[in-house]
């Protein structure tokens, strides 16, 4: 009798310890397929800072960080309609600034090292509000830490040409300094 009931709570275990692991396993595979199926909300921005810093540095160019609610903040809606999606705009980013999408949506989930990183460089940066543009280089110390320079911030603008000579003074006013 005694070693029925050792042997009951034996195999309750390894069904316990079975459905730990299948749940272990369907929340890894869930959090892979999140983190790589997510995508910024406009063409040509990065998600990630080590590779703005990185692709800054092969380049010279400072990066410029979209501090957005892409779900829910109209005036972020707002700005990409204005400036993000057109041409115009593109083909100035290309030339003067690495593109990073911060992204704090409601609806949608983003993965807990994206959420992570964008709540520190929100903090970093003392956002408050949505949209903030924060133009900047990015130095590392010897301890790998980030050193930000910044250049300036902006919000909405209306027009593409509006929103570029804002940042452009940003830039050649860094650039004047030096």
């Amino acid at each position: 009798m005694r070693f029925t009931g050792f042997t009951n709570n034996l195999i309750r275990m390894k069904n316990i310890l079975l459905f730990l692991f299948i749940g272990l396993f369907a929340t890894i595979g869930t959090a892979q397929t999140a983190a790589t199926a997510h995508e910024p909300e406009n063409e040509g921005w990065l998600l990630n800072l080590e590779e703005a810093f990185k692709e800054s540095k092969e380049t010279g160019k400072p990066i410029m960080a979209n501090f957005t609610g892409s779900d829910w903040c109209g005036w972020c809606k707002k700005l990409t309609k204005s400036v993000f999606v057109h041409k115009e705009f593109k083909d100035w980013a290309k030339k003067n600034v690495v593109l990073l999408e911060l992204d704090y949506p409601r609806r949608k989930k983003l993965p807990a090292a994206l959420q992570e990183q964008n709540r520190g460089l929100q903090q970093a940066f003392r956002v408050s509000g949505y949209p903030t543009v924060w133009v900047f280089h990015l130095d590392k110390d010897d301890a790998g830490q980030f050193n930000i320079d910044p250049l300036g911030k902006t919000g909405y603008s209306k027009t593409v040409k509006e929103f570029t000579s804002g940042v452009d003074q940003m830039i050649a006013k860094r650039k004047g300094a030096e």
